[in-house]
């Protein structure tokens, strides 16, 4: 079934009506809050992953015992 604008008019002024405008106007900038929230902890996640792979790969010398052995 698909749902024509009609339809989503209906609904639209049903939640508005139920809810009022600041109730939804709150509810999205919540929204948006979370969405930032997620995606700076995606973000820095990933950056402490990238630092780590980065500290690993830098200590590849040898260390000073292996030198005395060969």
């Amino acid at each position: 079934m698909q749902m024509g604008p009609w339809q989503i008019l209906l609904i639209a002024v049903v939640v508005l009506v139920l809810f009022g405008r600041g109730k939804i106007s709150n509810m999205m900038g919540e929204m948006g809050k979370g969405i930032s929230a997620f995606k700076k902890g995606i973000k820095d996640s990933t950056d402490e992953a990238e630092a780590a792979k980065i500290e690993t790969a830098r200590d590849v010398t040898p260390t000073t015992e292996n030198k005395d052995k060969v």
